[in-house]
């Protein structure tokens, strides 16, 4: 990994991380031996991070220069705890761990009275664990495709599990209790499609760009009452 990355992915685990974290903890998320921890603890501090503790006590970021103060109203941080606390039961484990390193960089920023008020919200997000069938295709390829406009190439099992390949141009994903589903126009149809994920054998981008059709396309879908 390099030093950079390595470093902003510490830098994250001390935001979002219940203090004080332990250095083995830290070591373990960068995936660094305790040494390497020791050493970019100390060049973390020499950036200007004020990171307080010490090895054997665990570490507590209490200045983060990295990101300007900010303020919210109670009601907006008790809004941004319950949204965030809603990805644990979409069943995206990458998914979850960013919104974690977003809401500890958010925290980071908070002036210390309205950091506590986010560690003490009242109102929790609870759901059902979700049922759906897993996805056995690349999650993280799927949305790349989505960001960047990029065709794909899949082959799909329909709901009468007939199997079919299809060129489509991915538009966006949907997470519901029962079902993950990718908007896409088909280019065999030369219609909108929702294909279940879970039911994507294959998928691979196949080198075409629809960039920038995608919101053109979106506001189609939406007009047309989709």
């Amino acid at each position: 990994m390099a030093r950079t990355d390595r470093l902003m992915r510490l830098m994250n685990a001390l935001r979002r991380l219940p203090a004080p974290v332990t250095a083995a903890r830290l070591a373990d998320e960068t995936g660094v031996s305790a040494r390497q921890l020791y050493r970019d603890i100390a060049t973390l501090r020499a950036g200007g991070a004020l990171i307080d503790g010490a090895p054997g006590l665990g570490y507590v970021l209490t200045e983060d220069p990295a990101l300007p103060p900010q303020s919210f109203s109670r009601l907006e941080i008790e809004a941004l705890m319950l949204a965030m606390g809603g990805l644990a039961q979409i069943g995206d484990p990458e998914l979850q761990r960013a919104g974690q390193d977003a809401l500890g960089r958010i925290i980071a920023t908070l002036p210390d009275r309205q950091a506590r008020q986010a560690s003490h919200a009242i109102m929790r997000s609870w759901r059902a664990p979700a049922t759906r069938p897993p996805v056995t295709v690349d999650l993280a390829l799927l949305r790349h495709a989505c960001w960047e406009e990029r065709g794909l190439t899949i082959r799909y099992l329909d709901l009468r599990d007939r199997l079919s390949e299809r060129e489509i141009w991915p538009l966006g994903l949907s997470y519901s209790d029962n079902t993950l589903a990718l908007l896409a126009f088909c280019q065999l149809r030369q219609d909108y499609r929702v294909f279940h994920a879970c039911r994507i054998q294959q998928v691979a981008e196949n080198g075409e760009s629809f960039r920038p059709r995608r919101v053109a396309l979106l506001d189609a879908y939406r007009r047309s009452g989709g």
